[in-house]
């Protein structure tokens, strides 16, 4: 459930952030200096009564449908950092990745000076989820991870440090899933369905960081396609629960290497098929790929 609602308002965020504003919040002078311009009170205040609707219905939901049926403590901190082979780690670092790009897009919006713009929205993902992490702390069958801690604010300052640096996105954090053989062995873990195992089956799901060439080299031919990535992945398999236990087959690490399609630099001349593009920007694209595991490479006509 908690896995469902971080994925859930993630993509409502990033769908947010893949609509084709115009943002004005920036004029060149004389000197070409960026200049600031005057906030959009409407807009601005949109935004704030929106965001902190937002995190309150989030928040209020999770605690009636997750936190009820636990009892309650007194808030505590419990080391999950070698759980799952850090695969959720990697997740709570990309829903954060997202959100921040998402709150960038949206203080930039509301006209919100630019650095303020950036830090304020970017760490959007580490204010919510580490509201998360509180009600962990007081849940007696759980506990504020300092892992997740961590990796929500590596996420945040993976989008904040490139809108700083480039204005950007050029390195952007990714997620595909392929079915698995494991989820059911464990379905009460991992998922009884196609949906709840794509969020909760670690074994079937890569994260990738996906490296934009033509921004990063900074390609000057036209010919050359800016929406052409390469991407390094981490997944992991036989994870049957979260530590391992004797009577399981070793659970192993895959590190992979492919091609990938950025779809935020896709145009196309409808606006829709823009932002619906756009909205999923956050999937790997199937490519083929190479695989070391176990120590021995192995190739991937296609792998998702």
């Amino acid at each position: 459930m908690k896995q469902l609602f971080l994925i859930l308002f993630c993509l409502i965020f990033f769908t947010l952030s893949a609509q084709d504003w115009t943002v004005s919040t920036y004029n060149k002078n004389a000197w070409d200096i960026d200049i600031a311009s005057t906030v959009d009170k409407k807009k601005r205040n949109i935004l704030l009564i929106s965001e902190a609707a937002i995190y309150t219905g989030a928040l209020v939901t999770l605690n009636q449908l997750w936190y009820d049926d636990y009892a309650r403590s007194s808030f505590h901190f419990i080391n999950d950092n070698t759980e799952w082979l850090q695969m959720d780690k990697l997740g709570h670092m990309t829903v954060s990745y997202y959100w921040g790009v998402a709150g960038i897009k949206a203080y930039e919006w509301a006209g919100i000076k630019r650095k303020n713009a950036i830090w304020y929205g970017g760490l959007t993902g580490t204010f919510f989820l580490s509201a998360i992490e509180v009600l962990d702390g007081q849940s007696a069958e759980w506990g504020a991870s300092s892992g997740d801690l961590l990796a929500n604010t590596t996420g945040s300052l993976l989008a904040i440090a490139q809108a700083l640096k480039w204005n950007e996105q050029r390195i952007q954090l990714k997620y595909s899933y392929s079915s698995s053989e494991w989820a059911n062995i464990n379905p009460e873990q991992l998922g009884e369905n196609h949906l709840q195992r794509a969020l909760k089956d670690y074994n079937g799901q890569t994260y990738w960081l996906s490296f934009n060439l033509k921004s990063i080299f900074d390609i000057q031919t036209t010919n050359f396609p800016q929406w052409l990535n390469v991407a390094v992945g981490h997944g992991a398999n036989a994870m049957v629960s979260a530590y391992q236990q004797k009577e399981d087959n070793p659970r192993r690490r895959q590190f992979l290497l492919s091609l990938d399609v950025d779809l935020t630099r896709m145009k196309t001349k409808s606006r829709i098929l823009n932002t619906v593009l756009h909205s999923f920007g956050f999937i790997k694209f199937p490519m083929p790929t190479l695989e070391l595991r176990n120590g021995k490479l192995h190739a991937h006509s296609i792998y998702f």
